[in-house]
Parts: C-alpha cells; structure tokens; sequence
C-alpha cells in the first residue's frame, strides 16, 4: 500500500508540473465509492488505470469493458466519466488515472489518489460539569474529520460541533443527548440520559429523588417508632400487674401492723422483671 501510494505522489507531481488535475480522494471499506469526476466535454473515449493497469475502457458505441479486480465491481458512466466502485475493500487503495479524449480529440488525464479507510467507531459521549454548564464531547475512532449532528429530546437547538455547552438550568430529568457522526456514506450514533452527566446533590433530580427516597423512610421510622412504644408499654403493664398479683394474700404475702392499727408493711422484697430479683425471692 505505502508502495502505491508513494507512486501516486510522484504521479501528482508530475502531473503537477504538466497541469494535469490531481486529487486525494477516501472511502470506507464497504461502501459503494464513485470519483468526483467534472466534466464538461462530451466524451469520446476512456481509460481508467489503477497504478498503471487498466481497469476499464470504453470507446465509441461500444459498452464499457472491465479488467482486474473490478471485472464484477466497476461501473463506468460514459457521459461524465465517473467510474464507480462497489463494496470497496483495502486493496482498492492505489493512484487512479482518467484519460480521456473530448469531441474535439483533445486528451485529458484527471489523477485520483484513493485511501480506503476502515469505518469510523461507534461514537462515544462523554460529559462532564464546568461551572453553570454542562460540556457534552461526542468522541469516535477515525483518521479524518467527521461530521456531527447532536439532538436532544426537549432542547429545540441542534449543533453540529463536537463538543457543545448546554445551561445546567435548562436541562431536567428527563432530557436525553443523541450524537449522529458522519463520513461519506457511513453514519452512527450514540444515546445518553442526561442525569448520567451528573452526581451527588449536583445530580439532575436529586432533589426530587431525595425528596421521594425520604418521605418513605421517614414514614417507617415512625412506624417503628409507634411500634416500638407500644411493645414498651404493653410490657411496662405486664410488669406492674405481676407486681400487684405478688402483693396480694393469695401469694402468702406476710404484712405486720402496728399497735394502733396503722399501715402494714411488706416483710418480703416485691417481685421484679427480672431473673435476677425471682431467684432471690426463691
């Protein structure tokens, strides 16, 4: 390849100092490429080369005829001269020649230095936060400049930059960010949500999320806060009625009066809750 190439810049050079046309022209492997051929005249004879071998020709009345590799690839329009190349591939890289012959038998020769190229890769969206501003950058794997197209959902402006700069307060939940990359015929894109562009309390909707995230929390703290009361002070009152049981005559409770008949009092310690006050009693 680096061969052909070398020999197409010696061909342009040349070319170059007879006045002859000269153009570096590129495709994608796969695509169905054509050379931008301008022609005014009307054509009477053609002869495309690729580094020097012909591989198509058409003269007069007859039908074009095709050598090499584009015997079944190849089509030659004999109006403009455009010569066409389906499903390119890597070795369809080489130096291509046009000559040419016009009405008045006038012979011209147009030089095309063609570079297939593998496709570009599936574009990337990258974001991040500066300031007020939310920067989006659409990156892709290709050797040439590509074309971009970004949409969004809710945002009425379409930009054709790589990277583009959006108000933070004009963005909301729900809003997504599309980047269409372009060359030649080859097209592909890329898809976000834009709250993946944002974290922490900065996220989009954090408030709302936040918002949404404590009232259920909140409502089962209380849940079992009342929970938690209510097992409390169902055992508080058992403990007091074992209390008042243990007091009573029937548990054999032993109670002295004084000489005037006051108050009595308990001789035996009243029963607790606990393990630890039972055993004692026992």
């Amino acid at each position: 390849m680096r061969s052909s190439l070398s020999l197409g810049w010696l061909l342009c050079f040349g070319a170059f100092l007879a006045h002859i046309y000269c153009e570096d022209v590129f495709g994608i492997v796969g695509e169905n490429f054509t050379f931008p051929v301008k022609i005014d005249q009307k054509i009477m004879e053609i002869i495309w080369t690729k580094n020097k071998d012909k591989v198509a020709e058409w003269e007069g009345q007859n039908k074009p005829t095709y050598f090499n590799s584009l015997c079944n690839r190849g089509l030659l329009n004999e109006e403009n001269g455009c010569l066409t190349i389906f499903n390119l591939e890597n070795n369809d890289t080489g130096t291509y020649m046009l000559d040419y012959v016009d009405s008045m038998k006038k012979s011209y020769v147009l030089t095309f230095i063609l570079a297939v190229l593998a496709p570009p890769s599936e574009p990337e969206i990258r974001c991040n936060i500066s300031g007020d501003n939310l920067v989006l950058v659409c990156i892709s794997d290709f050797q040439k400049t590509l074309h971009y197209t970004w949409n969004f959902s809710r945002l009425p402006a379409t930009h054709h930059t790589q990277e583009v700069v959006i108000s933070k307060k004009d963005v909301d939940a729900s809003e997504r960010a599309a980047c269409f990359i372009r060359f030649s015929q080859t097209e592909k894109s890329s898809e976000i949500s834009l709250t993946q562009c944002f974290s922490g309390r900065e996220g989009i909707g954090y408030h709302n999320r936040s918002r949404y995230t404590l009232i259920p929390a909140f409502v089962v703290f209380m849940l079992s806060v009342v929970i938690v009361g209510f097992l409390y002070s169902r055992g508080r009152r058992k403990c007091l009625t074992g209390r008042v049981a243990w007091n009573s005559p029937v548990h054999g409770s032993e109670v002295t009066q004084d000489a005037e008949g006051g108050n009595g009092e308990q001789l035996s310690n009243p029963p607790c809750c606990s393990t630890e006050a039972m055993e004692e009693k026992r």
